[in-house]
């Protein structure tokens, strides 16, 4: 399962979003607590605590200097505004699939033993309609869809419960409607599945779908695909 990040308020999100708007997303920037508690019309002590706030999330980097500070966007900053981006891009656009690309991967075939498992087969079926060929597609994003990805936070998942069974408890998933394109051949029914419990980074992606989608869109290690995910 993958580190918890605290979650950032409002202020801490506009705190964000005005940072990288003078640059911070850019290289870099360099300011005082003074000209950031003007700029957001807070107390020095109250954009301090923001700053430091961002810092222990992991959303920026500071360096101290004499005259100021230098801070900087992480990738975790980029992706936490790519978020809220996608949340206004819902409000006024009515954009309706995010699209992503990368490369197919062999997996190493725990998602064939997971899906198998009646506590999720059950659901798949309840849920998804379908029965899932027992095994994920596994692919490598690119750098772009990476921080593309960050945009399925503020989808609706449709949530495949955890549940118990054996003496042990299996973690909760999440998936989004799906289609799947490779040169002429596609597929227009399948899944993105995202376990809560995985060791996989978010420059991988796991997708279902009631064919091996392998054999459908002739798909072998290294093809590029591309993927485009809508909301339930």
């Amino acid at each position: 399962m993958g580190e918890t990040r605290r979650a950032l308020g409002s202020d801490e999100v506009a705190t964000l979003k005005h940072l990288a708007l003078v640059g911070a997303l850019d290289g870099g920037t360099k300011l005082s607590c003074a000209s950031l508690s003007d700029r957001l019309d807070a107390s020095t002590q109250t954009a301090s605590r923001r700053l430091q706030r961002l810092e222990d999330g992991a959303y920026i980097t500071r360096d101290i200097e004499s005259d100021g500070q230098w801070i900087e966007l992480t990738a975790e900053g980029e992706q936490r505004l790519q978020a809220e981006y996608e949340s206004y891009r819902r409000i006024f656009e009515r954009d309706d699939a995010i699209e992503l690309t990368g490369a197919v991967t062999s997996g190493m075939g725990e998602g064939r033993h997971y899906i198998t498992l009646s506590g999720y087969m059950e659901q798949f079926r309840a849920k998804l309609g379908y029965e899932p060929f027992p095994g994920t597609l596994n692919v490598d994003l690119t750098d772009a869809s990476v921080r593309s990805r960050a945009r399925l936070d503020a989808l609706e998942p449709i949530t495949i419960e955890g549940w118990e069974g054996d003496e042990r408890t299996y973690g909760p998933a999440y998936c989004y409607p799906a289609s799947l394109s490779a040169g002429r051949e596609s597929c227009d029914e399948a899944h993105v599945i995202a376990p809560e419990r995985t060791h996989h980074g978010d420059d991988h992606l796991e997708l279902i779908a009631p064919d091996e989608l392998r054999e459908t869109l002739d798909l072998s290690d290294g093809t590029e695909v591309t993927i485009a995910v809508t909301e339930q």
